[in-house]
């Protein structure tokens, strides 16, 4: 049975920029993957079909076929999404270093649609294995890849401490960066890239369209944001979530209904 996210849920994804499933990926495939990351997974091409991209039975289609998983992905991308990439990543144990705070394809600029970076943790990840640090909200403010990266720490970020077969589905936009790794045990994880395929509207269950706890996950402020620039968030969330709902009426503190009143276009029609 496919399971799916709700308005609440999708809001928190436009303002956080991830949705995060602990646990969702049985023990038995955690430890199948254990076994088979290592080994590397052979590249597919871009935009390739699910498919196509990963034979039925494969571990990658049997983990995106998850009923959580598949649901949550389904009100993300929609159906039939192609893979764009995968990869593996491996932090070293006493590797040393970190990965540099960085946003994935950030030329991506499309403001009526997005990617989604599924990444599978199989193991355990303590808080000295390192984890995946991630921006809360960070997904909609556009840099250069990794222009972000001379920045250490910033207030409110994350860092992945999780149950083994917890699953992120990430913006594509989101800032992020791989850990450095203190434990005796290499890290492993499992990302895919995946490219919608039909509009992303109204594809998650929307019967709590109307709950007040959507605006206020889309109005929420993270500590790392100043005062004046987090309207520009909030700004960029309304314009993403009208064409994820197909309301252009849609609105946060009249912030995008101010600046889009154009009352010379009204006067000419």
């Amino acid at each position: 049975m496919r399971t799916t996210i709700t308005s609440v849920q999708l809001a928190r994804f436009v303002s956080h920029g991830y949705l995060r499933m602990d646990a969702v990926v049985p023990d038995e495939m955690n430890q199948e993957a254990l076994d088979l990351l290592p080994k590397g997974l052979p590249d597919v091409p871009y935009g390739t079909p699910v498919a196509n991209a990963y034979p039925e039975g494969s571990f990658p289609r049997r983990l995106v076929e998850l009923p959580a998983v598949a649901g949550a992905l389904r009100a993300l991308v929609g159906p039939d999404p192609h893979v764009d990439h995968h990869a593996v990543h491996v932090r070293e144990p006493h590797e040393g270093h970190a990965q540099p705070l960085h946003g994935d394809a950030i030329i991506d600029v499309r403001p009526d649609a997005f990617d989604v970076q599924l990444m599978y943790y199989p193991q355990r990840v303590s808080p000295d294995m390192g984890g995946t640090l991630v921006v809360p909200g960070s997904h909609l403010r556009r840099t250069n890849e990794s222009d972000t990266g001379r920045y250490q720490n910033l207030r409110g970020q994350t860092r992945l401490v999780c149950p083994a077969g917890t699953v992120l589905l990430l913006h594509h936009g989101i800032w992020h960066g791989g850990r450095r790794n203190d434990s005796d045990l290499p890290r492993y994880m499992f990302k895919i890239r995946f490219n919608p395929t039909t509009p992303q509207v109204r594809l998650w269950d929307t019967a709590d369209m109307a709950d007040p706890a959507v605006a206020a996950e889309l109005s929420r402020y993270f500590p790392w944001y100043e005062q004046a620039t987090a309207r520009l968030e909030i700004y960029n969330r309304v314009l993403l979530w009208r064409a994820l709902t197909g309301d252009p009426s849609f609105d946060v503190e009249h912030w995008v209904t101010r600046v889009t009143n154009r009352p010379a276009d009204r006067s000419h029609a």
